[in-house]
C-alpha cells in the first residue's frame, strides 16, 4: 500500500486534533443563551515561499549555545492563522479596537499586576523579538471580538521565565483594582485558560476580565484571553478580547493550530539548510 509522504501526514494528524478541539468546544457551548457553531474545520498551512539562494537562512543561538535556523518573516507568515482557518463572521481586521485604549491603558500599585496591564495593551509577553517577526489581526463581526496573533524568535531560556511568571499571575494578581486613562476604575479578575497540551513546547494562558464602565459611562465588562506559546526558538502570542462573548474554545483551538503549523513551518525550514 502506497504511503502518504510524511509531510501531508503531519499536516493531516494537525488539523484532525484541531477540528477535534474546535467539535469539543461546540458541545460545551450550552450555557450560553444563543450558542453559535464553531469553525467544523481548518484549512491547510499557507503554501511556504521558496527560498531565495542568494541569501543563506540567518542562524540564532539558543540558551544552551546551540545554533539553529530562523525562521525568515516570509516563513513566519506562512506560519499565521488565517480568517479561513475560523471561517464566518471572521474577517481580516480592521484596526485596533477602540476598547484597547479606552479599558487597557491602566495602573495598579502591585507589580505584577501592573505589568500584567501593560502586557495585555502592549501585546508583548516576551518584549520585542529578536529577530524577523509577523502578525496577524481578525475581528468576528457578529460578537465583535479581536484576535491577534504574533510570531517571532526569543532565547528559549528567556521564553520559559517569561511563561512562569503568567502561570503565576492567577495566584498574584487574582482580583484587584485597576485605574484606566478613559474609563475609571476597573475590577480585574485573573485566572487560568488551559491550553492544550500538545500546543507547542511550553505554553500559558490566562483570561482577563475588567469590570466597569466605557468611557461614555455605559456598565461594561471586557474579557481578553492572553495565550503564550514556545515553539522550539520561536514564541507565539495570541490575545483574544471584546466587550462581547469571547469564547475561550476559540483561543483554545487558534492556539493548537498556530503552534502546529509554526512546527510544520521551522521542520521544512530546517530541512532546506
Amino acid at each position: 500500500m502506497t504511503r502518504a509522504p510524511a509531510t501531508a501526514r503531519t499536516l493531516l494528524a494537525s488539523a484532525l486534533s484541531v477540528t477535534a478541539l474546535l467539535i469539543t468546544a461546540a458541545c460545551v457551548g450550552h450555557d450560553r443563551d444563543v450558542p453559535r457553531a464553531l469553525p467544523q474545520g481548518v484549512s491547510e498551512p499557507p503554501a511556504e515561499p521558496s527560498p531565495t539562494p542568494s541569501a543563506p537562512t540567518p542562524s540564532a543561538v539558543t540558551g544552551t549555545g546551540r545554533t539553529t535556523p530562523v525562521l525568515n518573516e516570509d516563513q513566519l507568515k506562512a506560519a499565521l492563522i488565517t480568517e479561513a482557518d475560523l471561517g464566518p463572521p471572521w474577517t481580516a481586521g480592521r484596526g485596533a479596537a477602540l476598547w484597547r485604549d479606552g479599558m487597557l491603558k491602566a495602573t495598579t500599585d502591585d507589580a505584577d499586576c501592573g505589568r500584567l496591564l501593560e502586557v495585555l495593551y502592549t501585546e508583548e509577553p516576551f518584549g520585542a523579538a529578536a529577530g524577523p517577526s509577523a502578525s496577524v489581526t481578525l475581528d468576528d463581526t457578529e460578537d465583535d471580538a479581536q484576535l491577534r496573533e504574533q510570531i517571532g524568535p526569543r532565547r528559549p531560556d528567556d521564553a520559559e521565565r517569561e511563561l512562569a511568571w503568567l502561570a503565576a499571575l492567577p495566584e498574584k494578581c487574582g482580583s484587584f483594582r485597576a485605574t484606566t486613562v478613559r474609563s475609571g476604575a476597573q475590577t480585574v479578575e485573573v485566572t487560568e485558560l488551559p491550553l492544550p497540551d500538545q500546543a507547542g513546547d511550553a505554553r500559558a494562558a490566562l483570561r482577563v476580565t475588567m469590570t466597569g464602565e466605557t468611557p461614555d459611562g455605559a456598565p461594561a465588562r471586557l474579557t481578553v484571553d492572553l495565550a503564550a506559546i514556545r515553539v522550539g526558538e520561536d514564541t507565539i502570542t495570541l490575545t483574544n478580547g471584546g466587550l462581547g462573548a469571547v469564547r475561550p474554545e476559540i483561543t483554545q483551538a487558534m492556539a493548537q493550530l498556530g503552534a502546529d503549523r509554526l512546527a510544520e513551518v521551522a521542520r521544512q525550514g530546517r530541512l532546506r539548510v
